[in-house]
């Protein structure tokens, strides 16, 4: 039998009915991600199973790290097939790892692989990768069509051109919405190196002179209007932890000074500073109606080595232990208090926090969505089969699970489609196990709602696609 059969992850028959009954063939909306709109505009083919699957993906790079392999066969200047080879050397020990079974999904789906990735196997899955990817239906818009995917969000700096949005959206002939997404983690993160520099290129493409705070304001409302304009649905942050300090916009306009002629600020100069931009954010995002994603609980760049080697985002990240919970509450509630707190999705990398949101989420519920406030799908570290589980579980012993806008690649990777397929299949695994325990009524027609709207239906209304 194929690892990857129809019933994988399915222990029952209630979750095999549910999944290949109503989950299987809905669309995907991929909400949040990181893929590159250039590549999907020029439809780009890939050469080699390597340059798709470990060209930028620092989940692979960790796990290959691990298994002591030098860096010149990881990122480095190895020939592809050395370092399609490390990983699939690797691949075997990663028992209980999720990279494990995207994988395996990944060559099921696409490659038609039915055998298992290793050292002994890698050339032949490498020849066979590489000889489907040269095929016509297997370019990058061949790939997000062939995975029913309705709408992809990427993620995009307020002073890009949104060049390659702009043509895609004239682009009558691909059908997939490919949505840019306001990232303005630059403008608000005062305390990074570069900051005074991004400024700079901010005020470029808003055609502002930036001096003061209210600059700021201007230029990132002008790009948001920008972004909305060729159809942005959501904005995304960044946080190392949810910040929650206001001041006064004067002093706040001191520190900016400060920080603009190069001058260090303290941590909370800083937090007040962002505290200032991300509610004047939150107001702008309730005001267009689009949606406000918050990323919050990471340590950055832990190994100063290998970031000045390599840069930022290439595998050197972990969870971060800071409770923040009161000032997620009050960033919320100072948005609340004024009627302006948008549909709003929170990500903490720290699964410790699943609780935490899902208590806070129900304090500031409206009538503007069902579920307007929303816990985000397990992220990152969180992105496995047991944090999708618990994530699942705390949702819905603390909110309604039935309103929930379900899963997203967060990927760099054209084939990690599959995500969604193993986020579905947990899914009704759990549904089908409450349903077998006698937690929850067989109730087909109920249930199988509850699946589609997770799956599909709810993220579709709740970005109004």
């Amino acid at each position: 039998m194929a690892f990857i059969n129809d019933d994988f992850l399915l222990k029952t028959k209630t979750a095999r009915r549910l999944y290949h009954g109503y989950a299987e063939d809905m669309p995907i909306i991929d909400y949040h991600c990181h893929i590159n709109p250039q590549e999907i505009y020029e439809d780009r083919k890939f050469e080699n199973i390597t340059q798709v699957w470990l060209g930028g993906d620092h989940y692979k790079w960790r796990l290959i790290r691990s298994n002591g392999v030098p860096e010149n066969e990881i990122t480095g200047d190895a020939d592809d097939y050395t370092k399609f080879l490390r990983f699939a050397e690797m691949l075997s020990k990663a028992i209980g790892n999720p990279m494990y079974h995207w994988c395996h999904l990944e060559l099921k789906r696409y490659f038609g692989y039915d055998g298992v990735l290793n050292g002994d196997t890698a050339r032949e899955v490498y020849d066979l990768c590489n000889k489907k990817l040269r095929r016509d239906d297997m370019t990058v818009r061949a790939i997000i069509e062939k995975s029913n995917v309705k709408m992809i969000g990427t993620t995009d700096d307020p002073a890009d051109d949104l060049k390659w949005h702009k043509l895609l959206a004239e682009d009558k002939s691909f059908k997939t919405a490919v949505c840019p997404t306001f990232r303005p983690d630059k403008a608000v993160n005062i305390d990074k190196a570069g900051f005074a520099d991004y400024i700079k290129k901010l005020s470029e493409a808003a055609e502002i002179d930036i001096k003061t705070v209210s600059d700021v304001k201007s230029a990132l409302e002008k790009r948001l209007d920008y972004f909305c304009s060729l159809g942005c649905r959501a904005t995304d942050h960044g946080l190392d932890y949810v910040v929650y300090e206001p001041a006064s916009e004067e002093s706040v306009n001191e520190i900016f000074k400060r920080a603009l002629r190069g001058d260090g600020v303290s941590q909370s100069e800083a937090d007040r500073y962002k505290t200032e931009l991300m509610l004047f954010l939150g107001e702008k995002i309730a005001e267009k109606g689009i949606v406000m994603q918050l990323h919050y609980g990471a340590q950055r760049n832990t190994n100063t080595a290998m970031f000045d080697k390599l840069g930022a985002d290439t595998g050197f990240d972990c969870i971060s232990v800071k409770n923040c919970g009161e000032a997620l509450t009050g960033f919320l509630n100072a948005l609340n208090v004024k009627g302006k707190l948008p549909k709003t999705i929170i990500y903490s990398l720290n699964p410790n926090d699943n609780e935490l949101i899902d208590s806070a989420i129900g304090c500031f519920q409206g009538t503007e969505a069902q579920g307007k406030i929303q816990h985000g799908s397990a992220w990152w570290f969180s992105d496995t089969k047991s944090g999708m589980e618990a994530q699942l579980k705390s949702l819905a012993n603390l909110s309604l699970l039935g309103n929930f806008v379900g899963m997203l690649t967060d990927s760099r990777s054209f084939l990690s489609y599959t995500r969604h397929e193993y986020f579905r299949r947990i899914l009704c695994n759990i549904l089908g196990e409450w349903v077998e325990n006698g937690e929850y009524p067989d109730d087909e027609d109920t249930l199988g709602k509850i699946v589609k709207n997770i799956s599909f239906r709810n993220a579709e209304k709740y970005f109004n696609i």
